[in-house]
């Protein structure tokens, strides 16, 4: 008997790639989600970035097994044609598949509960530093705590915006909006919306909002042609004021992260008030709310505008560790302009991410995303398990001649610099033509 199975091409597949005609495929099966985005838990940029492609990879990367069962639902008939599978996938599709059965990904160790009570006794410090204490230094110290406990905080949102870390989705989403908009004044809805789109696209810098930082950093000379931004709808204008800044960002980069949380504040007042589609708006408006309660009241607490200025200055400095952290995963890291693809999922991950190096007892510090490369190859996966599954990465990245970065942190700091200041010498060039050709 023939083959009765209906096929199409995947130039056919790519016509599809419409937010109202979209369809993908998965294993060689081809899936019309139009009307899946709508309500799609991940939000609908993941499902855009690889319309009409081949997701295989990205799917097994972001669901777990009991997701597979609901694809049925969108089954157009369709297969694709000529589907092949590439060698560093089908390594990678097993590994999945040998965790899965490993019980990795529901391993998650008592770190969840290490990590509630480590926040609380920050917290505890910092609040008892300011209300029963005069002392300078106790409160800057204080200041500090607070910083300290951000992190971690964040470090816990972003767990629980990958993988359940309670009991059950209703106590997961509390706790999002507890360790989110509650305690950081960082919408939970803004980071769903802005990290998925940084993982399904990875250091592109058309499609991935973690590198669209102009006119203030510029990490690739690419663009200063004002791509536009899939993500946000709009230009990433490189006018004169863009080139002023990238000129000098390899200065300005530790002094402007320092007070770069001020900028998150404002993005979530920006999503949670526009007419975009937010997922639990009420609460995280709620929760935003909250933290704009108790932060101004413990810092008017203090005697003085000296100590509330440095309190807070202090506060952000510290935090803003992690997020210099979070850039020197990225920054030195290969960069491309374009669509992501779905059929070079893990080649991409690799190109675009650097592992921070250290010791195990400074994991608790970088909440396991020194890890950076294996957490964006397994997103589910717990933190506790990513120092587990780092030398199998490792292996499978000689075998297939692809590149693992892993470096100290002094060391992504050199390098985050020397790309910083590469771009910079370059913008600076256009500068002064400019200076020159208009006076």
């Amino acid at each position: 008997m023939g083959d009765s199975k209906k096929y199409i091409t995947a130039e056919e597949l790519k016509k599809h790639n419409k937010r109202e005609d979209l369809w993908i495929s998965v294993q060689g099966k081809v899936y019309n989600v139009t009307d899946w985005i709508k309500q799609h838990p991940g939000g609908d940029i993941p499902i855009l970035n690889l319309a009409g492609q081949e997701a295989t990879d990205a799917f097994i990367a972001f669901h777990p097994g009991t997701a597979w069962k609901h694809l049925d639902n969108f089954f157009t008939g369709y297969y694709l044609q000529d589907y092949e599978v590439s060698e560093v996938s089908r390594d990678y599709r097993k590994l999945c598949v040998d965790f899965a059965k490993a019980g990795l990904f529901e391993k998650k160790g008592h770190g969840v509960m290490y990590s509630f009570c480590f926040i609380g006794f920050l917290l505890f410090l910092t609040f008892y530093g300011v209300i029963f204490s005069d002392s300078f230094l106790i409160h800057m110290l204080s200041g500090a705590l607070l910083g300290l406990s951000w992190m971690q905080i964040s470090y816990l949102g972003h767990d629980s915006g990958h993988y359940l870390i309670m009991t059950n989705k209703g106590f997961n989403k509390m706790v999002q909006i507890m360790s989110g908009n509650c305690l950081t004044g960082i919408s939970i809805a803004w980071w769903k919306w802005t990290h998925n789109a940084h993982h399904v696209a990875c250091n592109s810098l058309d499609y991935d909002p973690d590198l669209q930082h102009l006119p203030v950093f510029a990490v690739s000379s690419s663009l200063f042609k004002s791509l536009n931004s899939t993500f946000y709808g709009r230009e990433l204008t490189f006018d004169s004021l863009a080139k002023f800044f990238v000129s000098y960002q390899h200065f300005t980069f530790y002094p402007i992260i320092c007070v770069s949380r001020v900028n998150l504040f404002v993005q979530t007042l920006l999503l949670l008030f526009s007419r975009r589609k937010v997922p639990d708006r009420f609460l995280n408006i709620l929760g935003i709310m909250v933290f704009w309660t108790w932060f101004p009241l413990l810092v008017f607490a203090l005697p003085n505008w000296t100590e509330r200025v440095l309190f807070v200055l202090t506060s952000f400095a510290v935090t803003g560790i992690q997020h210099v952290q979070f850039c020197l995963n990225h920054f030195a890291a290969d960069v491309y302009v374009g669509q992501p693809k779905g059929n070079d999922w893990f080649e991409k991950q690799t190109a675009g991410t650097i592992d921070i190096d250290c010791s195990p007892q400074m994991d608790w510090f970088f909440g396991g995303l020194q890890f950076q490369l294996e957490h964006h190859l397994f997103p589910r996966l717990p933190r506790c398990q990513l120092r587990n599954v780092s030398p199998i990465v490792q292996e499978l990245c000689k075998k297939h001649n692809l590149p693992y970065k892993s470096v100290s942190f002094f060391e992504a700091n050199r390098w985050t610099i020397r790309t910083l200041r590469t771009a910079a010498m370059q913008a600076r060039g256009l500068l002064w033509e400019a200076v020159n050709t208009h006076g």
